[in-house]
């Protein structure tokens, strides 16, 4: 089979041949239509988070195609279902966190012993076939374009699971920070809710995109946020936490930030502000990340409905590296997909 290999460290993705996989027990094999690039690959790819744990190095955990084997004892999936697969595909089972016995996660990543992380301790989903464990797949909703559900397996299943933290009330207004892979796709699960949305960028030329994606305002930073009337929730989805600060001087009274971007360079800090100091504010701070299977169903329904659209540069396999690159370099709005 053909699959996008990183040969090492800071290496461009080469489209090789290697030996197609087959399912063990309670695994499945899938034929991959689509696969999503997230800017994690990218930060691997550079050894910035760890590099992929097996060889050849097949990252990716956007991947979405159809069952054509299961292996022994699985009854959940059958061939010919069409189904994505999740980052997090298991657990340990045996560290004090799995004993806790918790849905599975994004928490897993962080707190499980060794949990099963799709194209970082397993092979990932850009190559035309990849084996996965059936528990740790779902669903496609029928009629939802294997290119649409891509990016919700990861960038939308984060974007959801940050507004449903944030949880904002009837009436209470939602500003999005960000307007990128994450953002664009929060910013519309916000207004498809019926919530009045903000949009915070400090990039002029996504203005306009910020409104056609249901942005009732735009501003460009957290005094210009206070200025526009304020926002109960804010869905901090970019990379930067100085950025997520500043956010937080539009917060009104009682009001939650939701940090849901990674920012692996500054800590999130709390300036400093004796007129409309934190402690006073009841504000809360809160994380969101794959936050459980049922919230990654809802995302995936909310964009099969078409309420919300992931928008999508699509690029052939022979096109990866081009791909990769492109997200490196920020050029793709707003998110990158590969078809096999």
């Amino acid at each position: 089979m053909k699959a996008a290999v990183i040969p090492e460290v800071n290496a461009a993705w080469e489209l090789r041949e290697v030996p197609t996989p087959r399912p063990g027990p309670g695994e499945v094999l899938i034929r991959v239509h689509a696969s999503g690039i997230c800017h994690n690959d990218v930060l691997a790819t550079r050894g910035i988070i760890p590099f992929p744990a097996f060889s050849p190095a097949v990252t990716g955990h956007e991947p979405v195609g159809e069952v054509v084997e299961v292996g022994a004892g699985v009854t959940s999936r059958k061939v010919g279902d069409r189904v994505g697969t999740t980052w997090i595909q298991g657990t340990c089972g045996r560290c004090d966190y799995c004993a806790l016995e918790l849905p599975v996660s994004g928490q897993a990543a962080f707190r499980c012993a060794a949990p099963a992380m799709t194209g970082f301790t397993v092979p990932g989903g850009h190559a035309e076939y990849m084996v996965a464990a059936a528990s740790g797949t779902v669903l496609l909703p029928d009629g939802l374009d294997y290119e649409l559900a891509a990016p919700v397996l990861c960038a939308g299943y984060t974007a959801w699971s940050a507004f449903r933290v944030g949880a904002p009330r009837p009436k209470e207004r939602v500003a999005v920070l960000g307007i990128g892979g994450l953002g664009h796709l929060a910013l519309q699960f916000a207004a498809a809710g019926g919530f009045e949305t903000v949009a915070i960028t400090r990039s002029p030329d996504k203005h306009a995109l910020a409104r056609e994606l249901g942005a009732d305002t735009v501003v460009g930073s957290g005094e210009e946020l206070l200025a526009a009337g304020g926002a109960d929730v804010i869905l901090a989805t970019g990379p930067s936490y100085a950025a997520a600060t500043d956010s937080m001087r539009g917060l009104r009274l009682g009001g939650r930030i939701v940090l849901a971007g990674i920012d692996g360079l500054e800590p999130f800090t709390l300036a400093p502000d004796l007129a409309r100091p934190f402690f006073a504010q009841r504000h809360q701070v809160l994380g969101a990340t794959h936050e459980g299977p049922q919230y990654l169903k809802e995302a995936l329904e909310v964009v099969a409905s078409g309420k919300v659209t992931p928008k999508v540069e699509v690029f052939d396999k022979t096109q990866v590296a081009e791909a990769l690159d492109k997200v490196a370099k920020g050029e793709v709005r707003f998110k990158a997909v590969v078809t096999y």
